[in-house]
């Protein structure tokens, strides 16, 4: 039976279809014979009849100049589809939060939303590895001046991060005896009004930022090494660094078993762990991606697992 599955997502004509994890998912709901739809979260309305919005059919190839068909466009319930992915990319700002009130209805009217709107409002991605303290490094989060230099103090080579940043986006890596010290915890906290997080700095960063991904409770075989530029700590690709696909460590494996239960409970069915050396550091539950990169080092395509777990049990009845 042929299914239709809704995509919110930013514009599809502005992706980068090479690296695009959500265009491997459509991919792999063409391949099923589904329909997909393109949703614009700011299209988006609620009315005491639910929520509507403008529904883009769209046929897809893989293909890095001409990647998508538009094929028809038309006014439609979002109770019409099957499931819908939010797969909007952050930042997790206000605009994201009023989008998941509005897919928290459709969820309880009956099409199924992955990841669950309530869960990604409640999972920030820093802050929510700290229900997993067996799993991570040493962790502050303050917005108070004195708990941060003493963390600093303690811990010699660390890591102040904001804990709505993306991308590697105001990170500073920060030693006891740090010149600018004073200047980044004063403009990440705001003057220290709002909260953020420290970390002990891991050396094992030279060796990659990996990304596992976990589909409804089970890691993928193979994670994505993200490699930083030399002379710079961040290793995430939107802030230039390289990547490698490699199979999971045993290790790595007893990381995902530890969150696994709990993403499961809160209907957090599609996520990223993002490990350095032995410790998790970030549960990445917005839009997580490197599908495209570990499926061209690998051949395995996390996308057509995920796509089996929403036929098997997360498609409306």
């Amino acid at each position: 039976m042929s299914r239709a599955i809704g995509f919110i997502m930013d514009p599809l004509a502005n992706i980068k279809p090479a690296k695009d994890s959500t265009l491997a998912m459509l991919l792999a709901a063409q391949r099923r014979g589904w329909r997909l739809y393109e949703i614009h979260p700011w299209d988006l309305a609620l009315t005491a009849s639910g929520v509507t919005a403008t529904l883009r059919e769209v046929s897809v190839r893989d293909s890095e100049d001409d990647w998508f068909d538009l094929v028809d466009v038309r006014e439609g319930a979002l109770t019409e589809l099957d499931a819908v992915l939010m797969r909007k990319d952050p930042p997790f700002d206000i605009d994201y939060v009023y989008t998941t009130y509005l897919l928290e209805h459709v969820h309880a009217a009956g099409t199924p939303v992955i990841n669950h709107p309530r869960a990604l409002r409640d999972a920030n991605e820093k802050a929510f590895t700290t229900w997993f303290p067996q799993c991570c490094p040493p962790t502050l989060i303050t917005a108070r001046s004195d708990r941060l230099r003493a963390f600093i103090a303690e811990h010699g080579d660390t890591v102040i991060k904001p804990l709505d940043g993306m991308g590697g986006s105001g990170v500073f890596r920060l030693r006891a005896d740090d010149p600018n010290t004073g200047t980044a915890l004063e403009m990440l906290t705001a003057r220290y009004t709002r909260p953020i997080m420290a970390q002990t700095f891991l050396p094992a960063i030279r060796d990659g930022d990996k990304r596992i991904l976990v589909i409804d409770g089970e890691p993928f075989d193979y994670a994505l090494a993200r490699l930083a530029q030399p002379g710079d700590h961040r290793a995430n690709l939107a802030a230039g660094g390289g990547s490698r696909a490699q199979p999971l460590s045993p290790r790595d494996r007893w990381l995902a078993e530890q969150v696994a239960p709990t993403l499961v409970e809160m209907g957090l069915t599609f996520v990223g762990l993002d490990v350095i050396g032995d410790y998790l550091t970030e549960i990445n539950v917005t839009s997580p991606t490197c599908i495209r990169e570990i499926t061209r080092d690998t051949g395995a395509d996390a996308a057509d697992q995920l796509l089996d777990v929403v036929a098997r049990g997360h498609l409306r009845a």
